[in-house]
């Protein structure tokens, strides 16, 4: 490490350090007013979640903490991908379920590096209100029949002039019922595969562009369908280029799985604090539980994935840094292990709180919930271990 890769990384450290003490100074005393309904329900109501968060993330914003993964050139901080992973394991470490997905630093409502690829036009329009938290966007790839496989797509945009023409469903698309704008990848070259998908920002009240179902899933997300029926659009809608959206939402994409993964160690330390302070205090035969040995065992063994899930994610947001080969890889590799890791960590300090570690006054069955999801978006563990045999030379 150079001299100056190791001012940058101590100044970094401080400033998930700064993130750290936001959250008790800020987000902890906004949450605790939600305490009897996380107790008696396990979640607080999505009206209230989103307004709460709406107000936190402006706070953030206000700081420079809400853009701080984006270039300085865009707006933003310039923090590495390794800063940005420290503070993403911070608000995992907090407990905070305000903190979470777009309450201090941003989800899919917030600027990601594919905007990197906006025109001025659009950077102003656009990115330069999300990066103050004054506007809100969503990005829609997912539909009924492509998940994973994005060169499944059915979305045609069909050229008509100088405009764009839009028609087709997308399916889970997380805070898409509540945002400004949304990006949505179509087709607008069939022949070409992956390469021939294009990304459009599409206003929301735009003639033909509506919100369909609502999903509630096991987790606190509430994804929607979009509904898109002859949405026309001017060519100045085109984020990136005609036939660049695949490679732009994949750059975005894997430095997500860094910041999931992130996000997920960090749940697995507060977990792993729960466990410890319960076995510490609860009693069971004269003496605390933390004197048995089975129960030592579900502490050590989270100690030691929990560990091994640090060096991982600190290695693939070093990858994301360099942009190197294997960053994809090490992303993937994160993403699977820690939201892995989290699930059973989850499941050991539900065990460990015995009968109540199921009940929502415990404050753990969510996690276990949070973990189960994880799994799924942004990859799925299954894709993405092909995708490392892929990557590895393994014949496809």
């Amino acid at each position: 490490m150079s001299i100056d890769d190791s001012e940058r990384s101590a100044a970094e450290r401080e400033l998930a350090d700064a993130v750290r003490s936001f959250l008790e100074r800020v987000v902890r005393p906004v949450e605790a007013k939600y305490a009897a309904e996380l107790a008696e329900t396990g979640t607080i109501d999505p009206a209230s979640q989103l307004r709460e968060r709406r107000a936190l993330r402006r706070r953030s914003a206000e700081l420079g903490y809400y853009g701080m993964a984006m270039p300085e050139e865009a707006g933003g901080l310039g923090v590495s991908p390794l800063g940005v992973a420290w503070a993403f394991e911070e608000i995992g470490a907090s407990g905070l379920l305000l903190a979470d997905r777009g309450g201090v630093l941003p989800n899919v409502e917030g600027p990601n590096l594919a905007m990197v690829a906006m025109t001025p036009a659009q950077r102003t329009r656009y990115l330069e209100p999300l990066l103050r938290a004054e506007r809100e966007g969503c990005f829609a790839l997912t539909e009924p029949g492509a998940g994973s496989d994005a060169t499944s797509i059915r979305t045609r945009a069909v050229r008509d002039g100088d405009e764009w023409v839009i028609t087709g469903t997308k399916q889970f698309i997380t805070h898409g019922g509540d945002a400004d704008f949304t990006v949505v990848v179509a087709v607008t070259d069939p022949d070409r595969g992956g390469r021939g998908l294009t990304a459009f920002l599409v206003d929301r009240g735009t003639p033909g562009f509506s919100v369909g179902r609502t999903h509630r899933t096991l987790g606190e997300d509430r994804p929607v369908d979009l509904l898109f029926d002859g949405v026309r659009v001017p060519d100045s809608a085109i984020v990136g280029g005609r036939g660049q959206a695949l490679g732009y939402a994949m750059r975005a994409i894997n430095v997500a799985r860094v910041n999931i993964a992130a996000g997920a160690l960090g749940k697995s330390r507060y977990l792993l604090n729960a466990m410890l302070a319960h076995a510490s205090t609860r009693q069971a035969f004269g003496r605390p539980i933390g004197a048995f040995q089975l129960v030592q065992a579900h502490i050590a063994d989270s100690s030691i994935e929990i560990d091994a899930t640090r060096g991982l994610v600190e290695a693939a947001a070093a990858a994301a840094d360099r942009d190197d080969r294997s960053a994809r890889r090490l992303a993937a590799s994160a993403k699977i292990y820690a939201t892995e890791t989290v699930q059973r960590v989850a499941d050991r300090a539900i065990q460990v709180h015995g009968g109540g570690g199921v009940t929502t006054a415990a404050g753990i069955e969510r996690y276990f919930r949070d973990a189960r999801a994880a799994r799924i978006y942004e990859g799925t563990s299954e894709v993405l271990r092909a995708n490392i045999a892929k990557w590895l030379g393994v014949p496809v």
